[in-house]
């Protein structure tokens, strides 16, 4: 993976609450030399495992999803919050340390044995990807793989994800 890109993702302390250091990735996307690296790293690890579609997750995925399916030649699908879409949707509740939330997805975005690659700048707990490969096999569809930009491994979400489904370029 590029030194470079791992060089750019900042710390900015207690964002966006006190005591949770947050890992900013918008000077990679603003370096164009480190986000053409992360793209092609990601297009060069998939590009031969029969990729339907590219699911990026709102919002920060959908920079490196959209940039990703580009360069794969595959369609993309994002996953939203509740009441951002336009058309029919499906929807998956999930849990989070203090609540719940909830992600959509068209109904029609993903089929039957497609096979699908989630994208998110991040990987945390790993509570969100989780609902998305919900959302997904409940369509009749396979997550092919999890990919991230950065994970925060002590977080331990790779494990909740499977350990053999999760891609990560930087670690933390």
């Amino acid at each position: 993976m590029s030194e470079l890109a791992k060089r750019l993702v900042r710390d900015v302390p207690d964002f966006p609450k006190k005591g949770i250091v947050f890992k900013d990735i918008t000077p990679v996307l603003a370096n164009p030399q480190a986000f053409r690296e992360v793209i092609d790293a990601l297009a060069a690890r998939y590009r031969a495992k029969g990729v339907d579609r590219v699911l990026a997750i709102e919002s920060r995925g959908f920079l490196f999803g959209s940039a990703l399916a580009y360069a794969l030649g595959v369609g993309l699908v994002i996953v939203r919050k509740p009441g951002k879409l336009p058309w029919k949707c499906v929807r998956e509740e999930y849990a989070l340390e203090y609540g719940k939330d909830t992600l959509e997805m068209h109904v029609d975005a993903v089929g039957p044995g497609q096979k699908i690659l989630v994208v998110d700048d991040l990987l945390a707990t790993g509570g969100t990807a989780e609902a998305v490969g919900r959302l997904v096999a409940r369509q009749g569809a396979q997550v092919l793989e999890y990919a991230f930009v950065v994970e925060l491994g002590f977080l331990k979400g790779r494990a909740r994800l499977g350990q053999e489904r999760v891609y990560s370029l930087i670690e933390y």
